[in-house]
């Protein structure tokens, strides 16, 4: 005996219990494509909390990366140099930007967002990938100016999109995946 799942996809009905949920990976679709059973436009943008728990997870990631690469080229290195000035602090701040741009492009997400089941859409483009001017525009300018600000990480639990500085200059959106 077959049942169909909420994808109207056949599954065994042998192999469930009564209470169990199936779960079929769905794949993801950008933002401005998810639609519902109304034909409604159905997307569940990121609030600033999730974003926030991903963004620290992914300053652990860039922490472990520098501590791996960067700090030991200079452990032994005794210049006059402060940090903010220093080659070390600007390889350190190449390596946090790499980060940030090549994994949003490439995943169109980074190792903090996938833990928590965050993506970053293009809310106007409607290709599935997220064009280079879009994302060192997003990555490099408008996140910059979020980091200098900060009320540009604010303005993610304030928006309607739940967008900080950076989406709204990019016109990006992080959404969820996972529900």
């Amino acid at each position: 005996m077959t049942e169909r799942n909420e994808n109207n996809e056949q599954i065994a009905s042998s192999n469930l219990m009564a209470d169990q949920e199936v779960h079929v990976q769905q794949e993801s679709t950008p933002a401005n494509k998810t639609v519902d059973d109304d034909g409604v436009k159905k997307v569940h943008f990121a609030g600033f909390w999730m974003r926030f728990w991903a963004y620290l997870a992914d300053l652990l990631v860039i922490g472990s990366l520098n501590r791996i690469l960067i700090h030991p080229i200079f452990k032994f290195y005794e210049g006059t140099d402060d940090l903010w000035f220093s080659a070390e602090g600007f390889l350190t701040g190449v390596v946090f930007f790499l980060y940030f741009v090549l994994m949003t492009k490439f995943l169109n997400q980074t190792l903090g967002k996938m833990i928590f089941g965050l993506k970053v859409v293009a809310l106007k483009e409607e290709k599935k990938t997220i064009s280079w001017g879009t994302i060192l525009f997003r990555e490099l300018i408008g996140r910059y100016i979020s980091k200098v600000t900060w009320i540009g990480y604010l303005l993610a639990g304030l928006l309607p999109k739940k967008q900080a500085l950076h989406d709204v200059f990019a016109d990006t959106g992080v959404v969820l995946i996972r529900r």
